[in-house]
């Protein structure tokens, strides 16, 4: 049993290290530059700036100057952000305004148990 364990938690830590170490690419959808776009740009960038460790990439897309952007990436509403990597891939909409919610959407931060 002993040795199972020792061996879980190894896998563990090397689960954590390859979160960590792992670029994370995240794609914003805005239309337009307006006053919920600028606030999604800006939060995203305060957000990046404060809590992640990570290398980071961040791809504004207007989806008035690149329609065919939000065809394939099946964008309903804007802004939308998309985590592309690591996976699981996830989606978030809004102005980003609740950091919590989106620092546990992108498995910066465990959710609060409950």
């Amino acid at each position: 049993m002993d040795k199972k364990s020792n061996k879980f938690n190894e896998f563990e830590e090397a689960l954590e290290t390859s979160k960590k170490s792992e670029k994370l690419v995240l794609r914003l959808f805005v239309a337009g530059i307006n006053p919920k776009s600028k606030n999604a740009i800006e939060n995203l960038r305060e957000l990046c700036k404060e809590y992640i460790d990570a290398e980071c990439e961040i791809e504004v897309i207007d989806i008035y100057q690149q329609p065919i952007f939000a065809k394939e990436g099946k964008i309903i509403a804007a802004p939308t952000l998309i985590k592309e990597l690591p996976l699981p891939v996830r989606r978030f909409v809004g102005d980003l305004s609740d950091k919590e919610k989106l620092l546990v959407g992108l498995d910066i931060r465990k959710s609060p148990k409950k």
